[in-house]
């Protein structure tokens, strides 16, 4: 009697910055599977809570804005209902707000089903900081992409500057070792290595290096099956 094999999961976590979007949406490219951020539902949930003037205290009303998300990806464009919100979900108020809204565990709890729906054939490459560890945690292969707070502000800066946004390093800086520090020691669903996941430190690497070894990995399992 056959089974049929469930559709198989990469998970790409890691801290802010680590390179685990980019490498994640390439990586999907490659094998033609579909792909989530699941940083954005967050930061999509933040610019909403900013656009409605929600308390970023209320867990219930944050949630119940969660749940009503109506989001979509399109190659490297995400749109909200009927916007493209590609650009605004990336200003840093908005990032700010979704790592401060993503310690709340209903609100987290709210997002679950959302993310599960993007498991569909032939496959799903998902980047966060719980993909492995909480959503997927039967992925076919989990990724844990980390680099230096230095490597990733850098790589930060670059980003805005390229933008046309202004930046200060020592900013930077600041944020993201603050962003790490909530991150790592919310109660709920902590940034950290999934159980059998591969480390891969980013802070030398090319993302085209990063990519090949993340599909290196993925063909050593497919092997395995």
């Amino acid at each position: 009697m056959q089974h049929s094999q469930p559709i198989p999961v990469i998970t790409i976590d890691g801290p802010t910055a680590s390179g685990k979007g980019t490498v994640a949406h390439r990586v999907a490219l490659q094998l033609r599977f579909h792909y989530l951020d699941s940083g954005a539902l967050y930061r999509l949930t933040a610019l909403s809570a900013l656009r409605h003037k929600v308390s970023l205290t209320d867990e219930h009303a944050l949630s119940k804005l969660a749940e009503k998300l109506q989001c979509r990806f399109e190659g490297d464009q995400i749109w909200l209902s009927q916007e493209n919100v590609t650009a605004a979900i990336r200003a840093e108020e908005v990032g700010n707000t979704a790592s401060r809204i993503a310690v709340l565990p209903m609100l987290r709890h709210a997002l679950v089903g959302l993310q599960h729906s993007f498991r569909t054939a032939p496959g799903l490459v998902a980047d966060g900081r719980d993909m492995g560890t909480v959503i997927f945690p039967s992925a076919s292969l989990k990724v844990f992409l980390t680099a230096s707070v230095e490597a990733r502000a850098g790589r930060r800066y670059k980003q805005l500057i390229d933008k046309g946004i202004p930046a200060n390093m020592d900013d930077l800086l600041k944020d993201l070792r603050e962003r790490d520090a909530r991150d790592s020691s919310r109660a709920v669903a902590p940034l950290k290595p999934a159980e059998g996941a591969h480390i891969l430190d980013t802070s030398e690497l090319t993302a085209d290096q990063a990519v090949d070894q993340v599909l290196k990995w993925y063909a050593a399992v497919r092997k395995q099956v």
